[in-house]
């Protein structure tokens, strides 16, 4: 530890010290005892060095991932003889015994034995589709073939399963009620894709997190003849709507409704009590995970004040503080304690976040910011890790006013669906970090948005016309739908809105006149058709093709206020920034395979977001623009649009 200050909270402190030897400094008394391990892993066959194979010492919780050159190092191993316990797919395990001392850093070389897999054996799941065929090798031996199945960028990744919203008949279903949502993860994580030239999952796609990705300006001159009513009256935050013709389908109307939370300067933010909590275990160890996470929280703690306070808790094989509670204008000392941090160990990461909250409830901030920043790949793997058991702790700690903040790192193994998951329940939000630039996006510039919450609970119930409307159907935002009675429900959970932050939601309605898009449905009985206006009766609020309605709590408030506004069926031309948003909204279709983009191709995409770009003062949309052309002259799309050319030519 750096020192005595530094003390373990947690209840297995008797295991504390051994666990997390690799990942925090001892005190000069226990280094004495304790040496360092290093080592190379090769093939036995090939001589060939081996990455991804895991180095444990047997009897404690000192482990290590052999890098590129198939290194390793494990540091705080205990003096004396030590056995190490060697494992990598397709190979044989091993086991080598190297005596320890404090004096000098022991080097062990080890290698591995292919070891022979049957065909019907070999399984890769969840890799890549360029990774399956490099992931099996033959090794020819005197007498037969002998295949091993290599660690070369072995993929584990994972994400939630997504149902495309499909459309809705307006006499059935006229209400439409979600949360919102200002994740922002899904739009870097499949930049990441195709920038190493692979098409990314389709469940990796989620569409309203690419839209909400970019800052959008609501008060632009441009809008001015839009429906008026946007006036926050009272409220954190502003709602307004444009309507417009769909570029996909030009019949159908799109609606885009938008929030936008009022910019606090971060000079005038409450006083901030922060934990980070740090995934230091061996998945962590490449550059694209721990280094880079240190980068990224020194960027925060630059910007932190004296008021603000910050605490550092690690896990891996267990969980221990590396750093108390500290003001934040002491950055030398936080720096160095993030800069002390290494990776090894198994992934406690429930202890992790059960500790972290012990923490941010002894220093809480009336009044202030209190929140958890989780940095890891998601994988949870050791001890009390179920996530229905850290949904109801995190749930619990949501309820005092500890919020939650989950910042995804790393490639191969990254646990998608897991890390969104708790950032919903954790009134908090989800970002991937893929690099230095991200990490200023998230941690600097968007700092306000990212730890500060202006609203709680924020939730969006639309209800449309069926004079003006046979049918609509919601863009993305699958996974934050909610019963239309839990709208009016203080009890049930919805999303935050942060200083700063703008959320847009964009409907595809299909206009009264023009036929719905259906499945094999019977007509109905008792009820007239929307499609068939001249069977409804007259309204007063004919002229109306939606009304929308949104309730929020206070940051510390237990009952909901509402907003409410009618949007007219009234076609004008879009605002650039409703024209970027249809045109992420059209990427994010086409690489989701969706039904309902039509003929809409990547010109037309990169079409509409170039007349969408806009003044673009940090490049966010030009960088789009040029990620959509690198997917088209990667030919990641092809198959896809050669069929949507053959449907334009049918039609």
């Amino acid at each position: 530890m750096r020192s005595a200050a530094h003390r373990l909270r947690n209840p297995l402190v008797a295991c504390i010290l051994a666990a997390l030897a690799p990942t925090l400094a001892t005190p000069a008394n226990a280094q004495a005892q304790r040496g360092t391990i290093t080592g190379e892993v090769t093939d036995s066959v090939t001589g060939q060095p081996l990455p991804g194979a895991q180095v444990t010492v047997e009897g404690t919780a000192l482990a290590a991932v052999s890098d590129g050159m198939g290194r390793f190092v494990l540091r705080g191993a205990l003096a004396g003889p030590q056995t190490l316990t060697v494992q990598l797919v397709g190979y044989r395990t091993a086991n080598a015994v190297v005596n320890v001392s404090a004096a000098r850093t022991a080097f062990v070389p080890i290698a591995l034995v292919p070891a022979a897999l049957s065909l019907d054996e070999l399984v890769i799941e969840g890799a890549r589709p360029n990774v399956q065929h490099r992931a099996l090798e033959m090794v020819r031996g005197r007498n037969s073939p002998v295949f091993a199945m290599r660690a070369i960028d072995f993929n584990t990744e994972s994400y939630a399963h997504i149902d495309e919203n499909d459309f809705r008949l307006v006499d059935a279903s006229p209400l439409s009620t979600f949360s919102i949502d200002v994740d922002r993860a899904s739009y870097a994580n499949v930049r990441r894709f195709i920038q190493d030239g692979e098409r990314p999952p389709v469940d990796a796609v989620r569409i309203e997190e690419m839209i909400n990705y970019f800052p959008y300006d609501w008060s632009s001159s441009d809008r001015s003849s839009r429906d008026p009513g946007d006036a926050r009256e009272g409220h954190p935050f502003a709602v307004a709507t444009e309507v417009w013709e769909a570029p996909w389908k030009g019949e159908h109307r799109l609606v885009r409704i938008g929030l936008h939370a009022e910019s606090i300067d971060t000079g005038d933010l409450p006083p901030s009590n922060l934990v980070f909590l740090l995934d230091v275990s061996g998945s962590m160890s490449s550059p694209d995970k721990l280094p880079l996470l240190k980068k990224a929280f020194a960027l925060l703690v630059d910007q932190l004040r004296a008021e603000d306070r910050v605490a550092i808790v690690v896990y891996a094989g267990a969980a221990g503080l590396a750093l108390p509670s500290t003001a934040g204008d002491r950055k030398a000392e936080i720096v160095g304690a993030l800069e002390e941090l290494a990776a090894g160990g198994s992934t406690a990461g429930g202890a992790g976040i059960r500790l972290a909250y012990d923490v941010a409830r002894e220093n809480f901030v009336d009044g202030g910011n209190n929140r958890v920043i989780l940095a890891t790949d998601g994988d949870f793997n050791v001890g009390a890790s179920s996530d229905a058991e850290m949904i109801r702790l995190i749930e619990e700690e949501r309820a005092s006013g500890t919020f939650l903040t989950v910042l995804g790192f790393g490639t191969g193994n990254l646990k998608d669906s897991k890390m969104e998951r708790i950032a919903n329940h954790g009134n908090g939000n989800f970002h991937y970090v893929d690099g230095l630039l991200e990490a200023r996006k998230v941690l600097v510039e968007e700092m306000g948005g990212t730890l500060l919450v202006l609203a709680k609970d924020v939730k969006i119930q639309v209800e449309f016309n069926p004079a003006r409307a046979t049918a609509y159907r919601l863009i993305g935002y699958e996974n934050r739908l909610l019963n239309d009675e839990d709208f009016n429900d203080d009890t049930k959970d919805a999303g935050e809105l942060g200083s700063g932050h703008t959320v847009t939601a964009l409907y595809e309605v299909v206009p009264a006149g023009v036929e719905a898009p259906r499945g094999d449905v019977d007509e109905l009985r008792y009820q007239a058709r929307g499609d068939d206006p001249d069977a409804l009766p007259a309204s007063e609020f004919e002229d109306e093709l939606m009304f929308v309605k949104v309730r929020y709590k206070d940051p510390d408030g237990t009952t909901s206020k509402l907003l409410q506004r009618a949007v007219a069926d009234r076609v004008a031309s879009p605002s650039t920034d409703f024209r970027f948003a249809a045109a992420v909204a059209g990427f994010g279709m086409l690489l989701r395979d969706s039904e309902h983009a039509a003929a809409l191709t990547l010109d037309d995409v990169a079409g509409l977001a170039m007349k969408g770009k806009g003044a673009d003062p940090r490049g966010y949309r030009g960088e789009f623009i040029r990620l959509v052309e690198a997917t088209r002259d990667l030919g990641l799309l092809d198959r896809k649009a050669e069929e949507r050319r053959e449907w334009r030519r049918r039609r």
